[in-house]
């Protein structure tokens, strides 16, 4: 008896004659959904936040330099917290400890942290304290580096570091200009390469990507008709 003249069961309602039994769907695929029954959608995730800056704790076997040795015996209550990240020491200070643990750095025999090569800024808007201030330092006697970070809130002053290395100076103001972070007993702290009334920050994460005239002007199309005009006046 073929498969079409075979009798109905209640699982298999009969075919007229000449028909063919429709294929089962393969085993693990889903069955068609109904024609007309709207589909749930989803929601899309935020996407996530910026991660936070990488400054694991030593491993336990690090041998530690000579100059951590000193830092930590001398200065142990404005050390926050101590990093090694690919071969980099770094020291977490307290902002109201950094003038003298900068000095200390400079002037102790296993340290002589005489080349202040960098000092600049990283932004963590998310953060309560959401600059980290960076010193990058070198020893031109001893052949080691090490970096300082002190973490301070918004328009929190830090205290300069020109009394330690000249060159702070205007790594300094750069830092000022670029981040809005003012330094207390600086000698000339203004900008250095935006002009004096200039609005804002260039570098802080919140600062609008078309400028500052998205503060000056609330409808958009009004800056964007601004900048049109200037570049029309730039080609006449």
């Amino acid at each position: 008896m073929s498969d079409a003249q075979k009798p109905a069961t209640p699982e298999t309602p009969a075919l007229p004659p000449g028909a063919v039994q429709p294929a089962a769907p393969a085993a693990g695929t889903a069955e068609p959904k109904a024609a007309g029954k709207p589909v749930a959608k989803t929601e899309p995730k935020a996407p996530p936040g910026p991660p936070l800056p990488p400054d694991p704790p030593p491993s336990p076997d690090a041998p530690v330099p000579s100059f951590m040795t000193a830092l930590q015996s001398f200065h142990a209550d404005g050390i926050e917290a101590v990093s090694l990240w690919v071969g980099d020491w770094t020291v977490i200070v307290k902002a109201d400890r950094l003038a003298a643990i900068l000095t200390f750095l400079r002037d102790d025999a296993a340290c002589a942290f005489d080349y202040l090569s960098d000092l600049t800024a990283v932004d963590w808007p998310p953060r309560e304290k959401r600059f980290d201030i960076v010193y990058c330092l070198y020893s031109t006697r001893l052949r080691q580096r090490v970096r300082v970070k002190v973490r301070v809130a918004d328009q929190e002053a830090v205290a300069s570091a020109t009394g330690v290395w000249a060159a702070a100076n205007w790594l300094e103001r750069e830092v000022f200009d670029m981040f809005g972070v003012p330094f207390a007993g600086h000698p000339d702290l203004r900008r250095i390469l935006m002009p004096a009334d200039w609005q804002g920050h260039p570098q802080r994460k919140d600062y609008p990507l078309e400028g500052p005239g998205e503060l000056l002007m609330e409808d958009p199309q009004d800056w964007l008709k601004a900048r049109q005009t200037a570049v029309e006046a730039d080609i006449e």
